[in-house]
């Protein structure tokens, strides 16, 4: 019989850190209670340069909602002041679709009875001409959450088969150790992001009910085994819906901005995805996210957190993403197929898809859009142009 670990119990060759950030995100999320916040706090912390957890607090609330013009205004402010008018492009690449956890919101559940599939070196390398030729140089590779499937050395194989048409590359795979980001971060890897999905605890334990991911502690602090591995950034985010949203983005934002001033080199980013329909599930939570309420989080987080990368992915409509872009968000996903193997001349996927996308345009059509907005599509990563 299977034995189900407590979501606080490490499991075998699991990395523990000595790092006191779990404790204090988690307790900034436990004691953060949105209703609590006035108009009058919102005003305030709209006047400062610089916010503290207290004034992100005060944005993220239901209070601010009648400010969202006002937001809107300060965010475009300092994406301009730091990003002026680039938008970076890039496609993720689905490699492998088998995973052993059993989430119970994913099209990828271990229990989930859909087409798997694994892409071997040369399919993987096929798929990779394929996004390349299109102009694309940043690829962010994904895989189900199966070690004894996609093991580390597997995605190492994928990484630097990608140093050969791509300048940056990022990786959304399972948390690993630090040693094992630091081969893949030798291998060419840049990025690595992880979704927390939510940062409640016993709502985190009802929604994953078996396999690795079930261990709280060893997903939030993945971003920093991810630093300490050497990692050029991470990335970070909640899946807004599964719980409190509010209190989810406010813990996500308390995580990146801890580890942005104990890791001042690393780069920071921030992803805001919502609950999708998946293939034999086609409804979604109960806890929907509105699409003004996406909004006041991605201008609540532009406002705290100035220098990071937000990324707008294929989960929302097109026009919300042509929106948000000159708003906050920096970074666009275009090109893209969330299935597996589904870049070939075909375009016929081998493996299902984790879930729905909601902006099927082509890459052409991005750019295009991103254009007639003033702003300017930007293909290679400024840091690594000497790469390719």
């Amino acid at each position: 019989m299977r034995k189900i670990y407590d979501p606080m119990e490490y499991q075998p060759n699991m990395q523990q850190i000595d790092s006191d950030i779990f404790d204090h995100v988690i307790a900034a999320r436990t004691a953060y209670q949105p209703e609590q916040y006035t108009a009058k706090q919102v005003q305030a912390a709209l006047r400062k340069d610089v916010l503290s957890f207290e004034d992100f607090a005060a944005l993220l609330s239901p209070a601010a909602q009648p400010f969202l013009e006002q937001m809107a205004r300060r965010a475009k402010e300092e994406r301009e002041k730091h990003f002026g008018n680039n938008v970076l492009l890039f496609t993720p690449l689905y490699i492998s679709n088998y995973c052993e956890n059993q989430c119970v919101y994913c099209g990828f559940n271990c229990k989930n009875p859909i087409t798997r599939c694994k892409l071997n070196a040369a399919e993987i390398e096929a798929e990779m001409e394929n996004i390349a030729k299109t102009g694309m140089r940043e690829v962010l590779l994904l895989t189900g959450e199966s070690r004894s499937v996609s093991g580390p050395e597997y995605i190492a194989e994928a990484v630097r088969i990608a140093k050969k048409y791509f300048s940056t590359i990022g990786l959304e795979v399972y948390p690993m150790n630090a040693d094992e980001y630091a081969m893949l971060r030798e291998a060419g890897a840049d990025f690595v992001t992880v979704f927390q999905e939510t940062y409640d605890l016993q709502r985190y334990g009802e929604m994953h009910v078996a396999g690795a991911k079930r261990c709280f502690p060893y997903r939030v602090n993945a971003q920093e085994r991810a630093l300490m591995g050497g990692m050029r950034g991470v990335g970070f985010g909640a899946l807004l819906g599964l719980d409190d949203f509010r209190k989810d983005m406010f813990a996500a934002g308390v995580h990146a901005a801890l580890l942005q001033k104990k890791y001042p080199q690393g780069e920071m980013a921030l992803s805001f995805p919502r609950l999708r329909p998946y293939k034999n599930h086609e409804e979604t939570n109960p806890n929907d996210v509105h699409e003004t309420q996406l909004l006041q989080m991605m201008l609540a987080c532009r406002i705290f957190l100035p220098f990071a990368s937000f990324t707008i992915s294929t989960r929302e409509r097109a026009d919300f993403r042509d929106h948000v872009l000159p708003l906050a968000a920096t970074k666009i996903s275009a090109g893209v197929n969330v299935g597996i193997g589904g870049h070939n001349e075909e375009h016929q996927q081998k493996g299902d898809a984790q879930f729905e996308i909601s902006d099927p345009r082509s890459l052409e059509e991005i750019h295009n859009a991103i254009l007639a907005q003033g702003m300017q599509p930007v293909y290679t990563d400024y840091i690594n142009t000497n790469i390719l």
